[in-house]
């Protein structure tokens, strides 16, 4: 069996440290009794909600009571030595599941004007823990760079029919098998083709070539609403970092489609609430015909765009010339580009340039710009160091007065790591380099203890052959507490094809400024709350010491490996590094969401322990 030679040959080459035996366990369930049964944080819930809300709080509170005593008594056990049986296997129903989006609760519960369609964690109710298994037909994802191209139809929920039925989607996806669909790479989601549209883009905005975006200053792009995700794979291509963002979708998942792909996704949408991002954060935000009304709310979601989008920055719009105002059929129809350019003139922007039916703005660079406006302007936010996780969206212009107002022309790919730059985040050379140095050692022991089973061209099943290089068979990485984003830089430094959704705990030190400004994919999330994605969309989980940082939290280690689980791939891979005592209670835990793990001594003195656990294929 795989992982009993796997077992053997991190024995023979590690050691592995024998039984933690009773004592430690019962000390380590005491701790974690009290981590579970302390009052939980309550980051989910804004105070200034209605009080039509309180009943359905109050029940998910009970809820969690009365899951606490299940926790404590499975601890209590553990404590004792025995084992704790494994998680039941959910039902089909629960195949694409994913949690905080219920939108038939959501109006249940009297939210409405857009907020029915965000997630709401502090409503859910789940009527067991369970596995969430693949469906029938699911086959592991093709390796990199093939299977961006093409993907197993089984994979994700939507048909084929609806892909027939799609209008322009026929023109650019071709079912080669039954089973496959195949993305071709001239074409895209514009009707020129990808590629001349993404040259189209770059001459609007000066340049001669696509490739000079970087020139411009260009590396991190927000796509809203990416469709099938090919001008996001083109952007790739060129070296860019896109993040696909796109709102939650029972069927036919634009977020789902790319992250089945290997491009950098995750559900959001910003209809009544902040994205999980810090004020200037990419270099350009992309819409193509992504449904957004852009000119509702007083402008509140062109303010949102305008927080997360850096001096100098653009904004790109392609979409239908005209739409109609109002429902009468003799209404005159009005650009919407018309209606957002005068709205652009209120913060700032300017319109560099337009082509057929797409437009761009850029951004200023001139903070002194808001001064100079007209009295009766959108007014501009007190900024403040307020992490802006689901916030509600704000009136107001933000990060006009942050040190990080540099413009993206001034920026260089090596910028946010010089001795200025790092000042500018108020971190000290010396440690960030430090942690440099660490991640690039921890990586090389990585590659060194898992090659070539980790990284393999694909797993080794019994009786197989030992797998040929190339050794990669790990595309979509999230770091779960990613610090700086060095282990990011550590797998880009050693020219791996993988991307890391760098993940900033919301309670921890906030350095996602620093990870995007590095031109990385990165988000703040709350870890007692599942993730905002599909199930079955990464590759590989990494987390450095977020156990022990969930413990001081008051947050359940079952239903965050419940979730890990969740949104693990089938032959998927967990690295968790912690302190000795953690990661025996992991370990443990492990076995009831049925993940072959090993605890590795690294042998280098500490008490830091490696968790290496791989989650089975669970067919029906």
């Amino acid at each position: 069996m795989r992982g009993g030679s796997w077992y053997k040959s991190v024995s023979s080459v590690f050691g592995l440290r024998p039984r933690i035996r009773g004592l430690l366990f019962f000390i380590v369930g005491v701790v974690a009794l009290v981590t579970i049964i302390s009052p939980f944080t309550s980051n989910s819930y804004d105070s200034s909600s209605s009080s039509t809300l309180v009943p359905n709080i109050y029940s998910n509170y009970r809820r969690i009571k009365e899951q606490a005593a299940v926790d404590y008594l499975d601890l209590r056990s553990l404590s004792l030595g025995a084992s704790l049986k494994e998680f039941p296997l959910c039902g089909k129903e629960r195949e694409s599941y994913v949690p905080c989006y219920n939108i038939t609760g959501n109006l249940l519960a009297g939210l409405q004007e857009g907020e029915e369609l965000d997630r709401h964690c502090e409503f859910e109710r789940e009527k067991e823990r369970c596995v969430v298994r693949p469906p029938r037909d699911y086959k592991i994802p093709l390796r990199w760079p093939l299977g961006r191209d093409i993907i197993w139809s089984g994979n994700v929920k939507i048909t084929k029919d609806q892909f027939l039925s799609s209008g322009t989607v026929t023109t650019r996806l071709m079912l080669l098998e039954e089973n496959q669909i195949t993305f071709h790479s001239e074409d895209g989601q514009v009707f020129d083709g990808v590629k001349d549209y993404a040259r189209q883009i770059a001459e609007m905005i000066g340049l001669g070539s696509d490739t000079e975006f970087s020139q411009a200053g260009v590396r991190t792009v927000l796509d809203i609403g990416c469709g099938f995700g090919s001008f996001g794979a083109h952007l790739v291509s060129l070296k860019l970092m896109p993040i696909c963002i796109a709102e939650y979708e029972a069927t036919g998942s634009q977020v789902q489609l790319a992250l089945e792909r290997g491009l950098p996704a995750m559900i959001g949408n910003f209809f009544s609430k902040q994205l999980p991002y810090p004020a200037l954060s990419f270099d350009m935000v992309h819409c193509a015909q992504c449904g957004t009304t852009w000119d509702i709310k007083d402008a509140m979601l062109l303010l949102e765009v305008d927080r997360v989008l850096k001096p100098g920055g653009y904004f790109v719009l392609t979409s239908p010339t005209n739409k109609a105002q109002g429902n009468s059929p003799d209404t005159k129809k009005t650009s919407i580009s018309t209606r957002v350019d005068e709205l652009s003139k209120k913060i700032c922007w300017s319109l560099t340039a337009q082509q057929d039916e797409t437009f761009l703005w850029q951004k200023t660079t001139d903070s002194n710009c808001y001064s100079s406006r007209s009295q009766g302007s959108i007014p501009l936010c007190k900024d403040s160091d307020s992490v802006p996780y689901y916030h509600p969206l704000v009136p107001c212009i933000s990060g006009t007065t942050s040190k990080r107002w540099i413009s993206v022309q001034n920026r260089s790919a090596v910028a946010g790591t010089t001795s200025a730059g790092l000042e500018t985040h108020g971190l000290k050379p010396e440690e960030f380099f430090e942690d440099t140095q660490i991640w690039r050692s921890a990586l090389k022991n990585y590659w060194s203890l898992l090659t070539p089973l980790i990284f393999s061209d694909h797993p080794k099943r019994p009786g197989d052959e030992d797998p040929l290089p190339p050794f990669n068979m790990i595309r979509n990485v999230m770091d779960m507490n990613a610090h700086f984003g060095n282990l990011n830089a550590a797998l880009l430094d050693e020219g791996k094809s993988a991307w890391v959704m760098n993940v900033v705990p919301v309670n921890a030190r906030n350095t996602l400024p620093i990870i995007l400004d590095r031109g990385f994919a990165g988000v703040l999330h709350d870890w007692c709350e599942p993730f905002p994605t599909y199930p079955r969309t990464y590759d590989m989980l990494h987390a450095n010491e977020l156990l022990t940082h969930l413990s001081s939290e008051r947050c359940s280690l079952m239903d965050l490996f419940l979730e890990m689980d969740r949104i693990l791939r089938p032959e998927g891979w967990v690295v968790l590094s912690d302190k000795v005592g953690v990661i025996e209670m992991a370990r443990a835990l492990t076995a009831r969401v049925r993940w072959e793990a090993r605890v590795i001594d690294l042998q280098d003195g500490s008490d830091q322990r490696l968790l290496v656990c791989e989650k089975p294929f669970l067919k029906k």
